[in-house]
């Protein structure tokens, strides 16, 4: 569619704390960019290609980890606190909450616990992946199904592969890599005509971004009476520490104690946890990063429109955008110039997934864009 409109606490090297200063984030100075393996002499590549959040965590994130850096020399406790607070947030017992090294360790403990070999996986195709790796390594049937030409989930598709074998049903909403939403409305009525014994897992990790559509509605926050229902979310976006690896999923007690019997012991370590604990009640800071993104990408659509480029409306930290040529043509030339984007998806050879930046980031990508070669684009 055309659209018309930190340093973070210190670095580990060399198994010692070297210590290193940054600016704290305000709403006025954002700070949290992060250096590059690859040092070059500005900086290091632009990272749009992880969909984090370019601000980074808010300043009492930050400053409660640099406070924590005493008790890295212990184990770390087995996250009670964290789970009693993600229950009080969400208003459910701490026995609906499993916590993991970020959100996509509990796909790995879903596959672990819902599917067994020859059982069945269905997903939509594009989607984030690691849950069919996962599915396959396990020895489960995965069965993909081709989002619909609005790049929402066929789920009329997808109910027609779940049977009696399918153990799990995941779906990634808003979804990665599209950006695209599926109505609340129409999830309700699928999951309703799903198997009894198939398991649904909802994937949220986008979800403070999508919360202004109204096809939109969290199944945390307004859940469903269904058992088999599980839903995750995750810290690495808007909450901006990714580099922690945090997440958790929320389901009924039993599901829950399945999920948790699978992990490992002290799978999140002390500085994630005692940061999750306080951004999860950084709502002020959560609603600040929520508008900058929705600023970044108006201005991102605004950038595309007047190159004539066609984009994905998005209800994330991503936008697709149509190359008009081979999405590797794109990436490659963009890599040349420092900055990174995401891997080409197969299923869309003329898109590339592009995570949004800061301003002065995103003005250097559309720099670079303008400078690639004619016969790379076949508009």
């Amino acid at each position: 569619m055309l659209i018309s409109r930190r340093h973070l606490l210190r670095r580990l090297g060399g198994g010692a704390v070297v210590s290193a200063a940054i600016p704290l984030i305000r709403e006025s100075s954002f700070a949290g960019t992060r250096e590059s393996v690859r040092a070059t002499p500005h900086g290091g590549p632009i990272r749009l290609n992880m969909n984090e959040n370019a601000y980074g965590p808010s300043e009492r994130v930050t400053a409660t980890m640099r406070a924590s850096l005493s008790l890295v020399n212990r184990y770390p406790d087995t996250a009670g606190a964290l789970v009693g607070e993600i229950a009080g947030l969400h208003g459910v017992k701490p026995e609906q909450v499993v916590v993991g090294c970020g959100s996509t360790e509990i796909l790995r403990l879903a596959v672990a616990t819902f599917l067994g070999r020859g059982e069945k996986l269905v997903v939509a195709s594009p989607t984030f992946d690691p849950i069919t790796d996962y599915a396959r390594r396990a020895g489960a049937e995965v069965a993909t199904v081709p989002l619909t030409k609005q790049y929402a989930h066929d789920l009329d598709a997808m109910l027609a592969q779940a049977d009696a074998s399918t153990g799990l049903v995941y779906l990634c909403n808003p979804n990665n890599p599209t950006g695209s939403l599926t109505p609340r409305q129409d999830l309700e009525i699928f999951i309703r005509k799903l198997p009894p014994t198939t398991r649904v897992l909802i994937d949220e990790a986008y979800h403070h971004y999508a919360g202004t559509s109204s096809a939109y509605a969290s199944f945390i926050d307004r859940p469903v009476d269904d058992r088999r229902v599980v839903v995750t979310r995750t810290l690495s976006k808007i909450y901006g520490l990714a580099g922690l690896r945090l997440g958790y999923a929320v389901a009924a007690t039993a599901p829950a104690h399945q999920l948790s019997s699978m992990r490992s012991p002290m799978n999140v370590n002390v500085l994630a946890l005692r940061g999750g604990v306080t951004a999860l009640y950084e709502s002020e800071y959560v609603s600040l990063c929520v508008r900058r993104n929705a600023d970044d990408r108006q201005e991102f659509y605004n950038q595309a429109n007047a190159r004539m480029l066609r984009v994905i409306d998005s209800h994330t930290n991503f936008v697709m955008l149509n190359t008009g040529g081979p999405a590797e043509a794109a990436i490659d030339h963009l890599r040349k110039h420092n900055i990174l984007v995401a891997p080409p998806i197969p299923s869309m050879t003329k898109y590339i997934r592009v995570s949004l930046g800061k301003p002065h980031e995103m003005r250097e990508f559309w720099r670079v864009w303008d400078l690639m070669p004619p016969h790379t684009m076949e508009m």
